[in-house]
């Protein structure tokens, strides 16, 4: 959140034009937080949780409904008039970059520490 917050100080870019808002908005419009909040935690916990299972399958059952919810949800912020697509796609790099990060980090851990991910049986 705080990142995002830098972000939005950083750039100030205003909100798209009220006429079209369903939603009133005070704050600055990129990056979008939701498209950012919900791309860090979905896309966190399934790269984590598909990094963690041993069948390539099983580990789409995580990433699939993760990438569908932050896409649904980005989308919905500009369906409401309340962020132009470039706020959500920033919000979207910021997001998948952490969990990129994540993902990184672990695979680091496993290999530092001879951490055995799964096998397949």
């Amino acid at each position: 959140m705080a990142l995002n917050e830098v972000l939005k100080a950083a750039f100030a870019r205003p909100r798209p034009d009220p006429v079209y808002q369903a939603a009133r908005v005070f704050t600055s419009s990129f990056p979008s937080e939701h498209a950012e909040l919900s791309a860090i935690a979905y896309l966190t916990i399934a790269a984590l949780l598909a990094h963690s299972q041993a069948s390539f399958k099983t580990g789409l059952y995580f990433i699939v409904p993760a990438v569908l919810l932050t896409v649904l949800i980005g989308v919905s912020r500009v369906y409401l008039g309340v962020h132009y697509p470039t706020d959500v796609l920033g919000g979207w790099c910021v997001g998948a970059a952490w969990a990129l990060g994540c993902w990184l980090v672990m695979t680091w851990i496993e290999r530092r520490y001879h951490v055995n991910p799964p096998r397949a049986a």
